[in-house]
């Protein structure tokens, strides 16, 4: 299969045009960019695409997301991180999910996705009590079925919950601590096995498009020999190890609590930060932290929009940056973000760090912000050979959007009118690896109605479900109300808020 895309306004993302739009033609064999150059003549067999009034651009890259939290979409408001994980991550009580609903939670998560542009999905996917291999299937199935690109974890909590977080022990009551205690968790050998077969078995399915990963939660939350084992097979497989750091300030104070030292400078040291990095969030980085990620050729996902909602503070953007880290950006999960649409997230990260003070010189570009979005994700996801910006060579994906409407009009600077007018209402058509998954703004690959038929057949019982853990897990909300106000009130030498901290 060809196409042949005429005459449209082409961002490339590539070293030479970056975000400045340009007019080209674009050449597909099957799943492949062959040429892109100012006029290129159609051939016997071209599909021709009329790109007079449209802008071509990469395809975006979700460079930190959790399809798990489909189910909690709009469920939870006005909870930081560790009150929120108490919900979403249940600590007590069966929350597993059968593989079938996974594969409708996956599908409904990819559908939104898709529609919004996104092409390349890293999903760090979690089951708790635990991942079993016919869990993690039906991930791999899901994405397969609808098209899209994806790195897909394997992501793991080998500690005990309660002990991965600050000052449990004076404020849990003894009998909750000792059941928790009692809850079984994997163990490294475990986890290094299960990831084994999935990169023996999984990874690299549907053309390379679908990608296994290794996710240690975080580094408070997995033993050092799950760290360094997940590196190692990492490094083996050419694949991302995508892990949470210093997300918020009691994960900041939880490293000098239980390991003395900054949780970066702890991975640093145990041989677990290397280019295959992704650190999720990477908040409350000290200068020294900010220098190790950057030697270590390591990449942040930023997710401003989660962020905000969970009152985590604000990544330092052009401190990283300034110091070569390469950034990508997340959605983070559809419970703490409500949303997959990578485009509101190029938004909030262009607005947001204007506010964080006043040398506009220091403020975010359109072209940074869009690198993140399409190329430092693809960085981030070990893919930038294959994705992230239009070259020949490259993987075919992309978005079309449509000029002609109000997001466009008047038509002025189409990359900044995509990061500040846009918010993925214009898109007509998005490609994955050759191959149009979404036309005229539907997906082709799946019966949207259907799905959501299937979805409304179930939320009776979802809802029962999450009321009952809910309920269950009320148990933790006033000690992990206390925990988070003392390291709220806990003096650090870092402040990624941006107010005034009322203890």
């Amino acid at each position: 299969m060809s196409y042949l895309i005429k005459n449209a306004h082409v961002i490339t993302m590539d070293a030479v045009s970056g975000s400045e739009p340009v007019r080209r033609d674009i050449r597909i064999v099957d799943d492949i960019i062959t040429r892109i150059e100012p006029t290129i003549d159609a051939e016997d067999g071209d599909t021709v695409v009329d790109g007079t009034d449209k802008l071509v651009t990469p395809g975006f890259v979700n460079a930190h997301t959790h399809s798990w939290e489909t189910f909690y979409k709009g469920r939870y408001d006005n909870l930081p991180l560790e009150l929120w994980m108490a919900k979403c991550y249940p600590i007590l009580g069966d929350s597993r999910v059968e593989p079938e609903l996974i594969k409708l939670r996956s599908t409904l998560f990819a559908i939104e996705s898709l529609k919004s542009g996104v092409t390349t999905l890293v999903d760090d996917v979690l089951e708790n009590p635990g991942q079993d291999f016919d869990q993690l299937s039906a991930v791999f199935d899901a994405y397969e079925r609808i098209g899209v690109r994806a790195n897909i974890s394997g992501h793991i909590i080998s500690k005990p919950f309660t002990d991965t977080l600050p000052f449990m022990d004076e404020l849990l009551p003894p009998a909750v601590a000792e059941e928790i205690r009692g809850l079984a968790v994997p163990t490294a050998e475990e986890y290094l096995a299960f990831s084994r077969q999935a990169f023996e078995t999984l990874d690299g399915r549907a053309d390379g498009r679908l990608r296994y990963m290794v996710a240690p939660s975080a580094p408070q939350r997995c033993g050092e020999d799950v760290l360094v084992g997940a590196t190692e097979l990492a490094r083996e497989f050419d694949a991302e190890l995508h892990i949470h750091v210093l997300e918020t300030k009691t994960q900041l104070v939880t490293g000098t609590e239980k390991y003395g030292t900054s949780l970066v400078a702890y991975l640093a040291d145990i041989g677990a930060l290397v280019r295959n990095t992704t650190i999720a969030h990477g908040i409350w980085l000290s200068p020294e932290d900010i220098d190790l990620v950057a030697a270590a050729g390591a990449s942040i996902s930023h997710n401003p929009i989660s962020n905000m909602k969970l009152g985590s503070g604000i990544a330092p953007w052009r401190q990283l940056l300034d110091a070569g880290v390469n950034l990508g950006l997340g959605t983070d999960g559809c419970s703490s973000s409500d949303s997959p649409r990578l485009l509101d997230v190029v938004k909030a990260t262009a607005l947001l760090h204007k506010v964080t003070g006043p040398e506009f010189s220091e403020w975010p570009t359109v072209n940074e912000v869009l690198h993140a979005a399409t190329l430092g994700g693809a960085r981030s996801a070990m893919r930038e050979a294959s994705t992230g910006s239009l070259e020949v060579g490259k993987q075919a994906d992309l978005v079309i959007f449509d000029l002609e409407t109000m997001a466009f009009t008047p038509r002025q600077k189409l990359d900044h009118q995509l990061v500040y007018s846009e918010n993925g209402s214009s898109i007509s058509t998005v490609m994955v690896a050759g191959r149009i998954v979404v036309d005229h703004g539907e997906v082709t690959t799946v019966d949207e109605t259907a799905v959501r038929a299937e979805m409304s057949e179930r939320l009776t019982e979802l809802l029962a479900w999450q009321e009952r853990l809910d309920g269950i897990n009320e148990v933790f909300t006033e000690p992990f109300t206390q925990m988070y106000r003392r390291a709220m009130a806990t003096p650090t030498d870092i402040d990624r808020f941006s107010g005034h901290v009322h203890a």
